[in-house]
């Protein structure tokens, strides 16, 4: 009865709001919408290397940052071991950012 239920309703609700909104084809409906800009390259376009080091080291640094919140509801029970630990965790964590940032990985030229 689920997936009965799971395949009918999308295909329901898709026919009906197909009956009942406007169709007004025109060449601005259907061109490529770009924070209100006209699009003058292709979608295809290609990016820079850079732009996907950049990416990932954040996402990289952002996770490694989420490792903060456990160590900080557990710092009393953790003491004086959860702080050095952590200490550790952020002179890795610092240390690897100065390195990225000595070879040049955080500017755009």
């Amino acid at each position: 009865m689920l997936i009965l239920v799971a395949v009918a309703l999308p295909i329901v609700i898709l026919s009906i709001s197909r009956l009942v909104r406007p169709h007004v084809p025109n060449a601005t409906k259907y061109s490529t919408y770009e924070c209100g800009l006209r699009v003058t390259t292709e979608a295809r376009e290609k990016f820079s290397v850079r732009y996907y080091l950049v990416a990932v080291m954040f996402l990289v640094f952002d996770v490694e940052t989420v490792f903060l919140m456990p160590w900080a509801i557990q710092m009393k029970e953790l003491a004086i071991f959860g702080l050095v630990e952590m200490g550790i965790f952020l002179f890795l964590l610092l240390f690897g950012y100065g390195y990225i940032w000595s070879k040049g990985a955080l500017t755009w030229e």
